[in-house]
C-alpha cells in the first residue's frame, strides 16, 4: 500500500509542472473551437476581385460560343430542300410534304410567294427565309435566256402538246427555229441519257436557243419519264454516281471523298464547293440523285 501512495505523491515542482501542462491543453482548446484557421489562407480580396471579373468573362465567351452553335442559313435553291433542310429551316412536316408532292408534278416554285402558296408556310417563316432563296439564272434574268417562266409547266398546258421522247427528226425539224442539224442532236443526247425526264435537259443541246426552246416547248413536252435509276447521293458508289448523264467518273470520285470527309451530304448546295462542280446544271443533276 505505502508503495502505491508513493505514486501519487509529487513535488513541488512536478505539481508545478502538471499544472502548467493542464492550462495548456486547455488554451489549445479554446483556440481550435475559437480561432478561425482558414482565415490565415483565404484568398486576398484584390485577387478574389480578379478571380470574380475572369469568370465573367468566362461566361460571355461561353454564351458567344452558343450563339455561333446556331444553325446558320446559306443562299439555296428552295425547289431542292430536303427533309433535313426543311427541319433546320423551321418548317413544319405537313409543309415539306406538299413541296416535295408539288415538285414530283415536275414543277418548281419560282418565287417566294409561290413556295409559300404550294407550302402555306406563315408570313413570319416566309420572312426569315426568303432572304437566302436562290433561284436559277433562267429564272432571275429570263431575258437573258430568251424566255420566261420555264419550269413552269402547268398541268392543263400539257393535254395539247406531244411527247417529247419520241418526237421524230421530221417531227422537231417542223418547230420553228430548229433544223436538221438541232434536230438530230436533240435525238441523239435524248438516246444518251436514255430518254428526257425533264424539260429542263433541253437546256443542255449544244446550238439551241432560248428563243428555239421556248417554241420546241409550245408543242412538245416530257409526258411520260423514262425509268431511270435515282441514287442516294449518301450511299451511291462512285460508278453509281458516274453514272449520272452530267456527272463523269472523277467528279464522282470527288463527291464520295467529299462525302466521306463530311460524314454526309445534307444539301446539294453543299456540291458548288466541289471544283469543277458543275453547279448551273443543279436542277439536272437532281432529276437523278437524292440525299435520303
Amino acid at each position: 500500500m505505502s508503495n502505491l501512495r508513493s505514486h501519487f505523491i509529487f513535488s513541488k515542482s512536478q505539481r508545478n509542472g502538471i499544472f502548467i501542462l493542464v492550462l495548456l491543453i486547455i488554451v489549445f482548446q479554446l483556440v481550435y473551437l475559437f480561432v478561425d484557421f482558414k482565415s490565415e489562407n483565404s484568398i486576398p480580396k484584390e485577387d478574389s476581385a480578379r478571380i470574380v471579373h475572369f469568370q465573367k468573362q468566362v461566361d460571355s465567351l461561353k454564351q458567344i460560343a452558343l450563339e455561333k452553335r446556331e444553325i446558320k442559313i446559306y443562299p439555296f435553291n428552295p425547289n431542292l430542300i430536303t427533309d433535313y433542310k426543311g427541319y433546320t429551316l423551321g418548317m413544319s412536316v405537313e409543309e415539306i410534304d406538299r413541296l416535295h408532292d408539288f415538285r414530283r408534278t415536275d414543277k418548281w416554285v419560282n418565287t417566294a410567294e409561290e413556295f409559300q402558296n404550294v407550302t402555306l408556310v406563315s408570313d413570319s417563316l416566309l420572312d426569315k427565309i426568303a432572304p437566302y432563296f436562290k433561284f436559277p439564272d433562267w429564272v432571275n434574268n429570263p431575258k437573258k435566256n430568251g424566255y420566261k417562266n420555264q419550269g413552269k409547266v402547268s398541268v392543263a398546258s400539257n393535254f395539247n402538246k406531244k411527247e417529247l421522247n419520241t418526237a421524230s427528226l421530221e417531227d422537231l425539224m417542223e418547230v420553228k427555229g430548229i433544223g436538221e442539224v438541232l434536230a438530230a442532236r436533240i435525238i441523239k443526247y435524248r438516246s444518251k441519257i436514255g430518254g428526257f425526264v425533264s424539260d429542263l435537259q433541253l437546256k443542255d443541246i449544244y446550238g439551241l436557243s432560248g428563243e428555239a426552246r421556248k417554241e420546241l416547248l409550245n408543242t412538245y413536252t416530257v409526258l411520260a419519264k423514262p425509268e431511270v435509276p435515282m441514287f442516294n447521293i449518301n450511299k451511291a458508289s462512285v460508278l453509281e454516281i458516274a453514272s449520272v448523264p452530267y456527272l463523269d467518273y472523277e467528279l464522282a470520285r470527288e463527291i464520295v471523298n467529299y462525302r466521306l470527309l463530311h460524314e454526309k451530304i445534307a444539301t446539294f448546295e453543299e456540291l458548288a464547293k466541289i471544283k469543277e462542280f458543275p453547279s448551273e446544271k443543279m436542277d439536272r443533276i437532281a432529276l437523278y440523285l437524292t440525299l435520303e
